[in-house]
């Protein structure tokens, strides 16, 4: 699979289908997922960003390259304990990458191992790569893999990690995150809801791949799960730029996680849903991260912020973003979470 990360950095066990689906606009895509069509069977349409996605970007950055190196530190700490120094990280393509690439360059920076890393496909509803898990098992012990993602917002792909991976022998569901709000993993950076600034973009801060793809008149029975790959987009690639603002933050002692966090996450989401009559949690996208998300790439219905980080520094994208795009934000008590995105019903509208 072609990319602008460096093999040194990671592999990529996808397959490369560029020029192979066309790509959809937003409203497109909504219709067709909330009609029961499959989101990975379609692909978005990525451009350069926009002046509005790079200026929330580029305040994010501002804001939590510090946080995230700080996450990064403790959560290698934390892997090296528990797995020790023969891991092998195997981040979930498409978010899970920068953050296994920083884990890795964390682990050289403080333990000076070079750590192997490779990135495959799992998707909610339709698993993991079966050909990629085979792949990794002719070459490594079961208990050697670790899989990295970004954040973990309810909860809904680590689910997704178990059920696939019982079929594994001896391969362990952990999930290495650097943030996990919803309080479902201690192997994690940090319970408290921060973002991860490659949030903010799609493949321009990923390595110039696209989320992944599966559909059978595509993908074959021995094929990797698929990706695009967006040469055309190079000159805005900012991918090495966020892993260098990151790397040039971390320090040997990342100090200990503060925050506190009580109960589940995915409970105050069935809450969230229960008191705004939504019947498809899918549809509620809690965590900072996925609440930018939410008001880049999806059609928003409604945000929720915490009304204690009402005047954060924090939290002054995401109201700018909605004010941009006319989506009411309500401020209101938040257990979990400094925001949290609703996704507009189609049928509704």
């Amino acid at each position: 699979m072609r990319t602008s990360y460096e093999e040194k950095d990671v592999k990529l066990l996808l397959k490369d289908i560029t020029g192979l689906v066309e790509p959809q606009t937003t409203q497109e895509r909504e219709r067709l997922i909330q009609s029961g069509r499959h989101y990975c069977e379609m692909l978005p349409i990525e451009y350069v960003p926009s002046a509005k996605y790079m200026e929330a970007y580029e305040e994010a950055l501002r804001h939590y390259a510090e946080p995230t190196a700080l996450a990064i530190g403790r959560l290698a700490d934390r892997v090296i304990a528990a797995k020790g120094r023969q891991v092998v990280l195997v981040s979930l393509a498409r978010a899970g990458i920068p953050i296994g690439i920083l884990l890795k360059r964390y682990l050289r920076f403080k333990y000076q191992l070079e750590t192997p890393h490779y990135a495959i496909s799992i998707i909610r509803g339709r698993g993991i790569d079966k050909n990629a898990m085979r792949y990794l098992l002719k070459r490594y012990a079961p208990q050697q893999l670790l899989f990295v993602d970004g954040w973990i917002g309810k909860g809904a792909i680590l689910n997704e990690l178990k059920t696939a991976l019982k079929e594994f022998e001896g391969v362990s569901a952990d999930l290495a995150v650097a943030a996990d709000p919803a309080n479902v993993t201690e192997l994690c950076g940090t319970h408290e809801d921060i973002l991860i600034p490659s949030s903010c973009l799609n493949c321009t801060v990923s390595g110039l791949i696209s989320r992944t793809f599966l559909r059978e008149d595509v993908i074959g029975e021995n094929d990797f799960h698929g990706a695009v790959y967006y040469g055309e987009l190079k000159n805005a690639d900012l991918s090495y730029a966020f892993i260098d603002a990151v790397e040039r933050k971390f320090r040997p002692d990342s100090g200990s996680d503060v925050c506190t966090t009580w109960g589940k996450g995915l409970d105050e989401v069935m809450e969230i849903a229960g008191e705004y009559g939504i019947d498809d949690i899918n549809l509620v996208k809690p965590g900072i991260g996925e609440t930018t998300r939410v008001l880049l790439r999806r059609v928003p219905w409604k945000v929720l912020i915490n009304v204690n980080d009402k005047d954060s520094p924090r939290t002054a994208h995401i109201v700018r973003l909605a004010e941009e795009k006319e989506v009411p934000v309500v401020f209101c008590p938040l257990k979990h979470y400094k925001a949290c995105g609703i996704i507009k019903k189609l049928a509704d509208t």
